[in-house]
């Protein structure tokens, strides 16, 4: 493909990608004036931002293995569509249920735009160019992440909080032609979709998440919640035991025996608990006793969420020589001891000056984690398998963040701030354990003569081949 539309490919595939990110957190500054407009209280406010990550998380395998079967450009505007269209129902939202029900079908467009993006990015350029395709995709996608709640404040206080949603249409609106003229079809390997595995597990992190909040919500709710985390074990179990009997599930049993790759994906689930529930809270903190604008809490959050767009590039250049488990322990030691400073230092009338340097280790622990951990997770699976063992990630990365929100809000409600944010930061403390256990292989002993002798498959390093693209 000629340059000219190698980058009107990468546009046309970055820009979607883009929206999908910035929705994450694009509602966490938004949230205090959708709970006085909508007049919901935190297990609703929860739902708003939940609804999207649970259903994103549990569509994302789904997405990426309709994109192989049908067309992956086929699957991509199919998503950039859906989430045009329920970003204008959110906007029209006049409830809180409604909000929520939209916010899951944004979620279920965002899983079918996300796992293809990257693969069209990569197929519009030659093999010269990919590794800059990727950190072009990796960067938009970073940028959306650090901009969404500083996005969200400034429109919600600019115009009104409806406007977060309404910017997406037009956007939506020029990018799918644009997609359709611009992106190649293409197919990957047809492989079937495990639907009753998609289920079971989405049902069961849903029932957890449903448990936790009902927990959250008194006495009254008892009964309901100890029901939501039994059923949740139930389906789990279920799970389990379809995977074993199926012939084609999720992901293939062999990789549960890879070392690197569950070890990492724990961690990514330690992480991303600590950070999304810290997130929901510490935003509303500083438009509460903080007292500032939506605006003013979302710009001063960014030494926390940019930072990771500095120490990305120059994390990914170590995990070679340092190992991948390595580096996730020190983001969670960094993002751990950040969030404990937090906890200890949030009271009334705090200073913002005091948060910028507990923001700005957090921020590095992420940057660490972000880089690491799905270079190892790739690093540690064939070649073949990198798009499934990519999207396991993802998943598990958003089901932890969605348990985050639930599990701390729990807490707040019977502890408050300081409470909710040491929980989370106990959790992604945890996962350092998970990061220290990812052992380098040894390296293999070289002879006198001849070449060096192979690594077997069944002994995966935390370091990625050169050749594999994070």
């Amino acid at each position: 493909m000629k340059q000219k539309g190698a980058a009107w490919a990468l546009i046309a595939t970055s820009v979607p990608m883009f929206m999908v990110a910035v929705d994450n957190l694009v509602v966490t500054n938004a949230l205090t004036a959708i709970a006085e407009d909508l007049d919901t209280g935190q297990t609703g406010l929860q739902w708003v931002v939940n609804g999207y990550v649970l259903a994103f998380a549990g569509l994302l395998l789904a997405g990426a293995a309709l994109g192989d079967r049908i067309g992956r450009r086929r699957v991509f505007l199919w998503g950039v569509a859906l989430f045009t269209a329920a970003s204008a129902a959110c906007a029209l939202a006049d409830s809180a249920g409604a909000l929520v029900a939209a916010r899951i079908l944004q979620g279920a467009g965002a899983a079918a735009v996300l796992p293809v993006s990257l693969t069209l990015a990569v197929a519009s350029v030659s093999a010269a160019r990919r590794p800059l395709a990727v950190g072009v995709w990796g960067g938009v996608n970073g940028l959306g992440i650090a901009l969404g709640p500083m996005a969200g404040g400034l429109v919600t206080q600019g115009l009104d909080w409806h406007w977060i949603f309404w910017i997406n249409v037009p956007i939506g609106a020029l990018a799918l032609p644009l997609a359709r003229w611009a992106i190649a079809e293409s197919k990957g390997a047809p492989r079937p979709l495990d639907v009753p595995g998609v289920a079971l597990v989405t049902g069961a992190v849903v029932a957890a998440v449903y448990g936790i909040v009902r927990f959250a919500d008194g006495a009254d709710a008892l009964v309901e919640s100890l029901g939501g985390v039994v059923l949740s074990a139930g389906l789990l179990a279920a799970f389990g035991a379809w995977q074993r009997r199926t012939p084609t599930p999720l992901a293939p049993l062999h990789l549960y025996r890879i070392r690197p790759f569950m070890l990492s994906n724990a961690l990514a689930l330690a992480m991303y608990f600590g950070v999304f529930g810290s997130i929901f809270f510490l935003a509303q903190f500083m438009q509460g006793p903080m007292g500032y604008t939506p605006f003013e809490a979302g710009l001063r959050t960014l030494p926390w969420t940019a930072a990771p767009m500095l120490v990305v590039p120059v994390a990914s250049a170590l995990v070679g020589r340092v190992g991948g488990g390595r580096l996730q322990a020190l983001g969670c030691v960094c993002q751990g001891a950040a969030l404990v400073w937090l906890a200890v230092i949030c009271r009334p009338g705090l200073p913002y000056g005091a948060m910028v340097g507990a923001m700005a280790l957090a921020g590095v622990g992420m940057g660490l984690v972000f880089a690491a951990n799905p270079a190892t997770v790739i690093g540690s699976v064939a070649e073949h398998e990198h798009n499934l063992a990519s999207g396991v990630n993802n998943t598990v990365r958003e089901f932890g963040g969605a348990l985050g929100i639930a599990v701390l809000t729990a807490v707040y409600v019977h502890g408050g701030l300081r409470s909710a944010v040491l929980t989370g930061a106990a959790v992604v403390l945890l996962g350092t354990f998970a990061g220290l256990a990812v052992r380098p292989a040894p390296e293999p002993a070289r002879p006198a003569s001849g070449p060096a002798p192979s690594v077997p498959r069944s002994a995966p390093s935390d370091r990625p081949a050169p050749s594999r693209l994070p």
